[in-house]
C-alpha cells in the first residue's frame, strides 16, 4: 500500500535516480528478521532456503541492502554484479522504464563500486541469518576475464552462501562469448580453483542468457553436469525485442520484465530438458505474481527471482508471491515446493 502511494513520485525522477533513491529507502528501515523457514522450504545445492522467491542480481549491486530485502520476507536475494574494480559503467540515461509494457531496458554496463567496497559489507554482516548469493563479473576493460572472474570467486568464497559467475549480461562487449563450450569450460575450472583455494565451499550457479541456440544449451548443460554446478539461473535479460508500446522500445540494452516471461519460462524447460533434471534450475524472467512463480516452479525450477516486477509493485511482492505459493501448492496438491519441481 505504502508503495503505490509513492510510486508516482518515484517514477517521476528518472529510472536510475528512483532506484537509487528505493535503496535509501530500504537502507532506513528497521532491521527485522530474514523469513523463517516453514511449508515452502526447499533445498537446493545443499542450501536452506526458507522459502523459493529471491530477489534477482541487479538490484542490489553493491550489496548495500542484503538484510532489508530478506527481512520484507525473500527467501534469498543475490547481490551484484561485482567486478574487481570499480567501474562506473556504460554512458547514462542507461536505464528505462517501459510502463506500458511492464517492463525495463538497460544498459547498466556492470557499473559498482569494486569488490573492496563491497567485500567490507558483507563481512560487516558475518554471523547473521539468511541467504546472500554473490554475482561476479569482469571488468570491461580487463585484459584477462576469466582472471578476473577467479579474482572475485577467491574474494567472495568465504563470504558468499553462493557464487553466481555472471557471463550473460549483454552490456558488456564481448562477455556473452564465455557461454562458449571451450571458454565456458576453462572459466568454470577457474572459479572452481580459486574457490578452493580458500577452503570455503559456497556452491556455484552459472546465470545464463536466454538467447541461446539449442547447440549452446547442450553445450552449457553438458559442461554444467560435468562440473557439478549448484544452479543454473535462467535467465538473464534479453536483446530480442517482441511488440512493445513505450516509447522506450527502441533502446538498446537487455530487456526485462512482462515481454521476457514467455521466452525465459521457454528456455526453463529446454534447460530442464537438456539436463535430465540433473541441475536445480532458478527461474527469472517476467515473474510478477504467484502464478508465474508458480508456472515456473512446476516448468522445472526449484526458485524464482524478481527484479523488474519490483519495480512496478514494490519491494513486498516477494512476501506476497510467497504466500500465493503456499496457497497455490495446497491447491494441487503438493506437501512441497520439491514436490512440485518439474510438475507440469
Amino acid at each position: 500500500m505504502l508503495f503505490r502511494l509513492i510510486r508516482p513520485a518515484l517514477f517521476a525522477l528518472d529510472s536510475e535516480t528512483g532506484h537509487r533513491m528505493a535503496l535509501r529507502g530500504l537502507a532506513a528501515l528497521p532491521a527485522r528478521a530474514p523469513a523463517a523457514s516453514g511449508p515452502l522450504a526447499v533445498e537446493v545445492a545443499g542450501l536452506a532456503f526458507p522459502n523459493p522467491v529471491g530477489v534477482a542480481a541487479g538490484f542490489d549491486k553493491d550489496a548495500e541492502v542484503p538484510d532489508a530485502l530478506l527481512g520484507l520476507g525473500f527467501g534469498f536475494t543475490e547481490v551484484g554484479s561485482i567486478t574487481p574494480l570499480p567501474q562506473a559503467g556504460n554512458p547514462q540515461p542507461r536505464l528505462f522504464r517501459l510502463v506500458e509494457d511492464h517492463a525495463v531496458i538497460n544498459r547498466m554496463g556492470f557499473n559498482n563500486g569494486g569488490g573492496a567496497a563491497a567485500l567490507a559489507r558483507l563481512q560487516a554482516r558475518a554471523g547473521r541469518l539468511g541467504i546472500v548469493g554473490v554475482n561476479i563479473g569482469a571488468n570491461k576493460d580487463s585484459a584477462d576475464r576469466i582472471a578476473d572472474y577467479a579474482v572475485m570467486a577467491r574474494m567472495m568464497a568465504a563470504h558468499a552462501s553462493y557464487l553466481c559467475v555472471n557471463i550473460s549480461s549483454p552490456n558488456t562487449p564481448g562477455l556473452r562469448a564465455l557461454q562458449d563450450e571451450s571458454q565456458l569450460t576453462g572459466l568454470i575450472d577457474a572459479v572452481i580453483a580459486a574457490r578452493d583455494e580458500t577452503g570455503a565451499s559456497p556452491p556455484i550457479f552459472l546465470k545464463v542468457a536466454p538467447d541461446l541456440d539449442p547447440a549452446d544449451i547442450d553445450a552449457i548443460a553438458r559442461i554444467a553436469i560435468d562440473k557439478r554446478l549448484g544452479a543454473l539461473v535462467v535467465s538473464n535479460t534479453t536483446i530480442s525485442r517482441p511488440a512493445l508500446r513505450s516509447q522506450h522500445a527502441g533502446e538498446t540494452g537487455g530487456l526485462s520484465g512482462a515481454p521476457l516471461r514467455a521466452l525465459a519460462t521457454q528456455r526453463l524447460r529446454d534447460f530442464r530438458k537438456a539436463t535430465g533434471a540433473a541441475i536445480p534450475l532458478v527461474g527469472v524472467g517476467g515473474i510478477a505474481t504467484a502464478e508465474h512463480s508458480w508456472e515456473r516452479i512446476r516448468a522445472g525450477a526449484s526458485l524464482v527471482q524478481l527484479y523488474s516486477a519490483m519495480v512496478y509493485e514494490g519491494p513486498g511482492l516477494g512476501a506476497r508471491i510467497a504466500r500465493g505459493l503456499e496457497a497455490l501448492m495446497r491447491r494441487d496438491g503438493f506437501g512441497s515446493i520439491a514436490e512440485a519441481v518439474g510438475s507440469e
